[in-house]
C-alpha cells in the first residue's frame, strides 16, 4: 500500500500530468503526459454558457455568447475525448498509471462531469441550432454515459483509495470531492430530461434516479468536506500548488442546491401533489442553510487565495476557480426561482460576472502554457 501526504515535497503532484519523465532522444510526446485533470477545462467552459442560459436577468447578447462558449465546450470535450483514446491505445502504461496514482486518480470525475455539462448545455442553448430533437438525443447519450461513467468513479475511486493507499491525516484534500460529485451533477441536470422521458414507470424512475443520485453524492461529500475542514483547521494550508483545490468545495455546495431546485420543478406530474409539494419546500429549506454555508466558504476561500496568491504556481487545478463558482451561481438562481428573493438574484449575477472574469484568466494561461507546452509535458 502506498503511504500519501501533503507534505511540500509534491506541492504541484497532480498541478500537470503524473507519468515517467521523458527519456533522453524520445522527443516531446504530448499525447503521452495527458491525464484526465484536462477535462476540467470542459467542465468550468461549459458552466459559463448553462449558467448563463438561466441567469435570472437576462442581458442582450447574453443567450448568444452563452451558446458561442457552448459551442466552445463542444468542442473542446470532442479534441480531448479524442485525444484521450488516442493516449489509452498508444500509452496505456502512462493511462494506467494515471488511476492508480493516489492524487491524479481523483481527477477521474471530471471526464463524467464534462459530458453531464456539455450535454445540458446542448439542451439548454444547442437546441436553437440544432433542433430540440437532436439536442434531447445529444443530452441523452451525453447524460447517460455521463452518469454510468460518474457512478463507476464515486465506487471505484473510494474502494481503490481504501484498498490500496494509506493516507496521512493532512493527506485530503478538494480533489478527493471530484469522483462523488458527478452523480450530484447527474441529479441536477437529469432534471432537465426528466420532461422528456415518457410518462409513467419510465418518467417516474428517471425522477427517483436522480434524488437518489442526489443523496448518494451529497452524504459522501458532507463526510469528504469534514475531512478537508479537519485538515485545514488541523494541518494549515495545502502546497501553494494546491490552493485552488480549496475552491472545489463549492461545486457539491451549489450543485447540491440547484438539483434540489431543479427536481421540485420537474416533481408535478411526475408524483403524487403531496410529495411535489414537499420537494417544493426542501428545495427551500434544504437550499438557503447550504447556500449560507456556501457563502461562508467562498469567503475562507477567497481569503486563503488571497494570502497565498504570490506563491501559487500556475497548473491545471486553477480551473478549480470555474466549475465550482458556477455551481453557485445556478444554486442561486434556483433560490431565486423558488423564493423570488432578489437576494439570490442579486448573488447569482454577481457571480457570474466573478465567474467570467476567472474564466478569462484561467483560460488565457491555458493557453498560453498549452502554447509554451509547459502543461504538456510530464511532472519531474
Amino acid at each position: 500500500m502506498t503511504t500519501v501526504t501533503f507534505r511540500r515535497t509534491a506541492a504541484a503532484a497532480p498541478a500537470a500530468q503524473v507519468s515517467t519523465p521523458t527519456a533522453a532522444g524520445e522527443g516531446w510526446q504530448p499525447l503521452r503526459h495527458l491525464a484526465p485533470n484536462w477535462f476540467a477545462a470542459v467542465m468550468g467552459t461549459g458552466i459559463i454558457a448553462n449558467a448563463a442560459a438561466t441567469l435570472p436577468t437576462q442581458f442582450p447578447g447574453l443567450k448568444g455568447a452563452a451558446t458561442v462558449v457552448w459551442a466552445l465546450a463542444a468542442l473542446l470535450l470532442t479534441v480531448l475525448a479524442g485525444a484521450w483514446v488516442l493516449h489509452w491505445r498508444r500509452y496505456p502504461q502512462e493511462a494506467r498509471a494515471h488511476g492508480q496514482h493516489p492524487i491524479m486518480m481523483q481527477f477521474y470525475g471530471a471526464l463524467p462531469m464534462a459530458l453531464l455539462t456539455v450535454g445540458a448545455g446542448t439542451l439548454l442553448l444547442g437546441k436553437d441550432i440544432i433542433g430540440s430533437t437532436a439536442a434531447v438525443a445529444i443530452d441523452w447519450v451525453l447524460w447517460s454515459a455521463g452518469t454510468v461513467f460518474g457512478l463507476m468513479t464515486a465506487a471505484a475511486i473510494p474502494y481503490r483509495m481504501i484498498t490500496r493507499h494509506t493516507f496521512d491525516p493532512d493527506s485530503a484534500f478538494g480533489g478527493w470531492l471530484m469522483p462523488v460529485v458527478p452523480p450530484m451533477v447527474s441529479a441536477a441536470l437529469g432534471a432537465l430530461l426528466v420532461p422528456h422521458t415518457p410518462a409513467g414507470q419510465l418518467r417516474l424512475t428517471m425522477f427517483v434516479a436522480c434524488l437518489a443520485m442526489f443523496g448518494l453524492s451529497l452524504i459522501a461529500s458532507l463526510v469528504t468536506i469534514t475531512l478537508i475542514w479537519s485538515r485545514l483547521l488541523h494541518h494549515g494550508l495545502p502546497p501553494a500548488g494546491m490552493i485552488a483545490t480549496v475552491w472545489l468545495v463549492l461545486g457539491p455546495l451549489g450543485q447540491s442546491v440547484t438539483a434540489a431546485g431543479s427536481l421540485a420543478n420537474v416533481a408535478p406530474g411526475v408524483v403524487d401533489d403531496r410529495t411535489a409539494a414537499g420537494l417544493d419546500v426542501f428545495a427551500v429549506l434544504y437550499g438557503v442553510p447550504t447556500w449560507g454555508f456556501a457563502m461562508l466558504w467562498l469567503a475562507l476561500a477567497i481569503a486563503v487565495t488571497r494570502h497565498a496568491r504570490t506563491s501559487m504556481p500556475f497548473n491545471l487545478t486553477w480551473w478549480g476557480f470555474t466549475f465550482p463558482l458556477g455551481c453557485c451561481v445556478t444554486g442561486s438562481t434556483a433560490l431565486y426561482q423558488h423564493t423570488g428573493a432578489d437576494l439570490f438574484a442579486v448573488t447569482a449575477v454577481g457571480l457570474y460576472a466573478l465567474l467570467v472574469a476567472a474564466w478569462a484568466v484561467v483560460a488565457a494561461r491555458t493557453v498560453h502554457g498549452v502554447l509554451r507546452g509547459d502543461l504538456l509535458r510530464p511532472v519531474r
